[in-house]
């Protein structure tokens, strides 16, 4: 069987508030969508830590560790044998937004951990908030179209409070070049967001990089301006700011 190749997705991200005050947005993206052991075995088209115009560096995940120390790859296989899931030895999927000229900022990522079957084992919900920190999620014997929750626990932004529950729900087609991962959150009074990352996803060439950048050249920059205009608009709604708090002693939670 032919090694698994890289795809590009484009489509939509969406985020709606729905209390205090309604707020809710809606932007064009794209994102890589990463086959992690056929890449391992057969890099192919995608620039990997090194400088591209469009490229995916190992060291923007997980601890950080670079191709040398066996990069993001390496970093996920441990951290799944640490908690105990030993049977993910499938295809890894890696969904993530890319460098674009040297710069990303990620607010999450998605790996999406398989068995030998095919069949999904767990989903690592990799998390940044605009502090420099980073945390896991980890969602075991997860199943596409089930929803999936864990307890909020890491500080993303100043109009929610660190409490709570995440709902995680992801979804492909049978045909497998459409997805959707959605993320909502609960506070203690109910629904209160509700965001989804939806694309369709094609083969990951010069061409199709070509189209992301001359359709979206400064996606990755824009992203990091988004959440602050974003920011700046519930400030001015007044809707209640939290401090940032300590970080959780634990660097992945289940």
């Amino acid at each position: 069987m032919a090694p698994a190749q890289a795809k590009i997705g484009f489509g939509q991200v969406r985020h709606t508030r729905l209390a205090p005050k309604r707020h809710a947005f809606a932007y064009p993206t794209y994102f890589l969508m990463l086959p992690m052991r056929s890449l391992h075995r057969a890099p192919g088209a995608l620039p990997r830590n090194r400088r591209s115009a469009l490229s995916f560096y190992d060291c923007d995940h997980g601890d950080g560790r670079g191709p040398q120390q066996g990069g993001a790859l390496a970093w996920l296989e441990e951290l799944l044998h640490s908690e105990g899931i030993d049977d993910a030895d499938g295809e890894i999927w890696l969904h993530c937004y890319p460098r674009v000229l040297g710069f990303t900022f990620k607010p999450v990522s998605f790996w999406y951990c398989h068995r030998a079957d095919g069949s999904l084992r767990a989903v690592l919900v990799e998390v940044n908030n605009t502090f420099g920190e980073r945390h896991c999620y980890l969602l075991s014997n997860a199943q596409f179209g089930t929803e999936q929750r864990a307890d909020k626990v890491f500080h993303v932004s100043p109009f929610c409070p660190v409490q709570g529950q995440y709902r995680f729900r992801f979804m492909v087609n049978p045909q497998g070049d459409r997805t959707v991962a959605r993320v909502d959150y609960d506070d203690a009074q109910g629904p209160l967001i509700q965001t989804s990352v939806s694309g369709q996803l094609q083969p990951f060439t010069a061409q199709t990089a070509r189209h992301a950048l001359w359709r979206y050249p400064l996606m990755t920059f824009a992203v990091v301006w988004r959440i602050h205009w974003q920011a700046l608009r519930l400030w001015l709604k007044r809707v209640p700011f939290f401090r940032q708090p300590p970080a959780p002693a634990s660097f992945v939670s289940r």
